[in-house]
């Protein structure tokens, strides 16, 4: 009961609705309630970002009018519009004190539902009657729960689902066969603002035009409206299990690893795979053995113990919690989903500062979240942030892997000038290298060398495809490649691009043999039309002279042994044809020359 004859209402009362209520069950009569200009201003401006709370507060001016009407109350809007910069001011408090002016000068009794409110009117002599908020116990949307429920799914116009079972056994269920409507989706919204708004466990982690997400005790609950979404719809997620990491066949020496030394770890895995779960019986475990434990969450839905704090982002940037964090020098911090580029690289600081950090990413294999960070880190920077894969499918570790890195040649290359830093990749049981991470050209790779990642066609030479293509499909797009050992390949051109691919002095086939690391030898597709000419053969110190027609320089000829094709040169000046000793060419035309069947036809 409020026994006043002049009442102002703030915003807290107007959006919990109490006043239209009071009305209705006679304990409020024979009042004249007055709302300030601004209070309508207020709601209007959250009502057009499309926030719930603007909504609600219009929506009780109009059920205040028109119960009133039947029970002798009436409305007055008072005041003047408020001013751009009382608004920028609003969360400072200018809105509630032109309020509480608006009841003192109007005699008035200010009715809030703001503890802060009430206390600051008091102080300023100002007739305050305080209403404190029903704490709601539950929540209409509970309801749809049951114990294997993992999340609840509504939306206008659609009958509501569910999603039950384990992860990796999840199927989805319709709750019942009736749609559901907007008013009802709408009534659930409420209670949940209402809970929220009263429990200290519960608050709003994302609030956006069209998009808010609540975290609900253990409830994580988004709602997007028109025109964010097509139409009203409202998901809750819910964990099912608490598990701990004994439950995991995890191995031996991981857990000593993580515990002796800080280590820098992904859980990767696809969505609803358990990698949550995962993540907070690791934290769990970490705070047993006596490690400090922070996490960054955003929403901050981590089923952790009392000990482990949940930080999200300090003002909405990763980066200054990530500042604040190394003053507290935790000994491991788990990062819940890891997505964006400047996520991977405030992970990748921290890690290098010397924190023990644990990454929780989307993956659909072990080794795509390994390349998540290629490019976003450098490459050899990558082993030294991240030094173990963990892959958790269907509720269980699917595989580990270890990173590390070493100066070597990579699988499937075997010139000791093409070794370059090597990120291996091995599994953590059995120490088998299965993929290797290294620059190729311009660009990172991931090959895979060994174990279940072997292929009819290796990963270097599905690279050294691409390169070859990429780089001479302009003068042959037909062109055909055939790998005629572990470090050679043949391409097979049209006979008149092979001088442009060999390039002067044969430079640009040596560049790209560099790049792909192998031997090219050249062959044209079809049988040469050249006509056969005579030569003479010199020897020198360091190669072979082959003497053609002086006329002929400049021009490209091949080199036959008899019907079999050897290779193509571009003639000299004066008609010389050098051939290096020590090279396969070299060797091929000696050959063909000492048993009298070298053919040069131009």
């Amino acid at each position: 009961m409020i026994d006043a004859k002049k009442i102002v209402p703030d915003t807290s009362t107007l959006i919990a609705g109490t006043l239209s209520e009071l009305i209705e069950n006679g304990k409020l009569k024979k009042a004249r309630i007055i709302i300030p200009m601004t209070v309508i201003d207020e709601l209007q401006a959250q009502a057009s970002r499309h926030r719930d709370i603007g909504f609600k507060g219009l929506d009780e001016i109009k059920k205040i009018r028109e119960a009133g009407e039947r029970h002798g109350v009436k409305i007055q809007f008072v005041g003047q519009r408020p001013t751009m910069e009382e608004i920028n001011l609003a969360r400072k408090g200018r809105i509630d004190a032109i309020i509480r002016d608006v009841a003192k000068k109007e005699k008035a009794t200010l009715v809030t539902g703001d503890y802060v409110q009430a206390l600051v009117g008091e102080a300023e002599n100002v007739s305050v009657k305080y209403i404190a908020k029903e704490k709601i116990t539950r929540v209409d949307l509970e309801g749809f729960f049951t114990k294997d429920t993992q999340s609840v799914h509504m939306k206008t116009g659609v009958r509501p689902l569910a999603k039950k079972g384990k992860p990796g056994e999840v199927r989805l269920e319709p709750i019942r066969s009736n749609p559901c409507t907007e008013r009802e989706i709408k009534g659930i919204i409420e209670q949940v603002m209402s809970k929220t708004r009263a429990d200290p466990q519960s608050f709003v982690e994302i609030s956006k035009q069209g998009a808010v997400v609540v975290q609900m005790g253990n409830y994580r609950i988004s709602i997007t409206r028109p025109p964010f979404s097509d139409a009203l719809e409202l998901t809750a997620v819910r964990p099912i299990m608490k598990a701990k990491l004994s439950d995991y066949d995890m191995h031996e020496e991981l857990e000593k690893s993580m515990t002796s030394t800080s280590s820098g770890i992904l859980i990767a895995g696809p969505p609803g795979s358990g990698k949550s779960t995962f993540a907070a019986s690791l934290a769990d475990y970490l705070v047993e053995h006596g490690k400090v434990v922070k996490t960054f969450e955003q929403p901050r839905d981590l089923q952790v113990g009392p000990e482990v704090t949940e930080y999200a982002p300090l003002e909405g940037d990763w980066e200054k919690t990530a500042e604040l964090l190394l003053l507290v020098r935790p000994d491991y911090t788990i990062f819940d989903e890891v997505r964006r580029t400047r996520d991977f690289r405030i992970f990748g600081d921290m890690r290098l500062a010397g924190v023990g950090m644990v990454g929780v990413v989307h993956a659909t294999g072990p080794v795509s979240a390994i390349q998540r960070f290629v490019g976003r880190l450098e490459l050899g920077v990558i082993p030294h942030v991240i030094d173990t894969v963990i892959y958790i499918n269907a509720g269980r570790i699917e595989k580990v892997f270890s990173i590390s890195l070493t100066v070597k040649v990579p699988h499937g290359m075997k010139s000791d000038d093409l070794s370059r830093p090597v990120v291996e990749v091995r599994d953590f049981a059995t120490k088998e290298l299965e993929y290797e991470i290294y620059t190729f050209g311009e660009e990172n790779v991931v090959i895979p060398v060994s174990g279940s990642a072997k292929t009819d066609e290796s990963g270097l030479e599905k690279l050294a495809k691409e390169t070859l293509y990429s780089k001479l499909r302009r003068w042959d797009p037909s062109m055909k490649i055939e790998f005629t050992g572990s470090n050679s390949v043949t391409l097979r051109v049209r006979n008149d691009v092979i001088p442009k691919i060999i390039g002067r002095k044969g430079k640009r086939i040596e560049e790209i043999e560099k790049e792909i690391g192998m031997r090219i030898n050249i062959e044209p597709r079809e049988g040469s039309m050249k006509g056969e000419t005579k030569y003479e053969w010199e020897e020198t110190g360091s190669g072979y002279y082959i003497l053609v027609n002086p006329k002929l320089s400049g021009k490209s000829v091949d080199l036959y042994e008899d019907g079999k094709f050897l290779f193509s040169s571009i003639v000299g000046r004066k008609g010389k044809i050098k051939i290096r000793k020590n090279s396969e060419q070299g060797s091929a035309a000696l050959q063909a020359h000492l048993s009298g069947r070298l053919r040069i036809h131009v």
